[in-house]
């Protein structure tokens, strides 16, 4: 007798539903305790320094829901393929949970199990991606798996020097941020062209082999550089290298209606940034502006503003609902997008200000995931008003 499933519930008929609704949630619960943390509101024993917990947990935790929910959800439709539902996906999102608690646990619980239960669920989401892809033998997609498991290297990096043994935190820090920006570009090259025809009647884009491949390569070569420590001249000449070809790539998909559409805008505004990422990165090499304004481009800007689009739009195409942003959504991307503008360009402007725009970006955030978790809490929770399954 088949037992009936505990997680029966249309939040969990589907990847993207349970961890986009925990990434919307985990962007404000992170972001308030990381304010408290940086006005010294709050202070409490931890398994990570106050640093550290914050690239983790917008990386790995934040960052690491909506790649999950992704995949999840795009490897079904790629495949044809059952991913994770019910009882199974539950299971997954209590591992990614758990990684999120217990580091608040540390001297109660071995530092070791803190470790291992964190670490541990990217192999296992690797591993239930790659079943589907290996049943339908889409073997070309297992380069996904090779990039989630560099997220898993990065990971085990930063928990060797939260142990002791070495000092490699930073190392994996970087390496976990150059991996989401590479799989940002390559998920970018499949869905731009298509979101944009079909966000905008009468459009056809002839993708360009060609610039999707140096796009990433170049940014690959200017990670490669960062990790090994190499700055200066060499570095500046990859990262204006890396500008070219990703504006070259994106002026191939780009038409000038997207800016009456909300949601294709937001994903061009988000790539936008991660060109910025690279010409900050440019300045940083010659010590111009400092290295965490370039990082903030890639994280906050690339990351976030990307992040907060792809979920609003996958999460309307995968419900069944009309591809349209709400006015409560479009202002959301707005204000990521300010979010954004207040902690990597205008410190550049207004150094002396420098406390007053990171509290006016931390709002700006919190405002901008608040009108997600409104608007798109229901959506997720409820079955699709098509009446399929998913």
């Amino acid at each position: 007798m088949k037992s009936q499933p505990i997680f029966d519930y249309p939040l969990f008929a589907l990847g993207f539903r349970a961890f986009f609704a925990l990434a919307g949630l985990a962007a404000l619960v992170l972001i308030v305790f990381w304010n408290a943390i940086f006005n010294g509101e709050l202070t409490s024993e931890h398994y990570f320094p106050n640093n550290y917990w914050h690239a983790h947990e917008m990386l790995l935790g934040y960052a690491v829901a909506v790649i999950a929910g992704f995949l999840l959800t795009a490897v079904k439709n790629w495949t044809s393929k059952p991913t994770l539902t019910g009882d199974q996906l539950a299971g997954l999102c209590l591992l990614w949970l758990y990684g999120r608690i217990l580091p608040f646990y540390a001297g109660a619980l071995p530092d070791a199990l803190i470790a291992l239960v964190d670490f541990s669920f990217l192999p296992v989401l690797a591993y239930q991606v790659s079943k589907p892809i290996v049943q339908a033998k889409q073997y070309r997609n297992m380069f996904f798996i090779g990039l989630l498991l560099l997220l898993a290297l990065g990971n085990g990096l930063i928990h060797i020097e939260m142990l002791g043994y070495s000092n490699t935190a930073a190392t994996g820090i970087r390496l976990v941020v150059a991996t989401i920006i590479i799989l940002i570009l390559i998920i970018a090259g499949r869905v731009f062209p298509f979101f944009t025809e079909r966000g905008i009647p009468g459009t056809l884009i002839i993708k360009n082999p060609m610039l999707d491949s140096l796009s990433i390569a170049s940014a690959v070569i200017v990670f490669a550089l960062q990790l090994f420590g190499i700055s200066g001249t060499v570095l500046a000449l990859a990262a204006i290298a890396a500008v070219a070809v990703n504006v070259a790539r994106l002026s191939v998909w780009y038409v000038k209606r997207i800016w009456y559409v909300p949601l294709l805008w937001v994903l061009y505004a988000g790539y936008g940034w991660i060109i910025l990422g690279f010409m900050l990165t440019v300045l940083s090499a010659y010590s111009v502006v400092p290295p965490s304004l370039a990082l903030h481009a890639f994280t906050l800007g690339g990351i976030g503003v990307l992040t907060l689009g792809m979920m609003a739009r996958v999460s309307l195409g995968h419900t069944g609902r009309a591809l349209k942003a709400s006015n409560a959504i479009a202002i959301a991307f707005v204000m990521i997008n300010v979010a954004a503008l207040f902690r990597v360009l205008l410190p550049i402007a207004m150094p002396g200000w420098y406390e007053n725009l990171i509290y006016i970006s931390t709002l700006s955030w919190l405002a901008a995931f608040s009108l997600f978790v409104f608007v798109y809490a229901p959506i997720l929770a409820s079955a699709r008003i098509d009446g399929q399954d998913g």
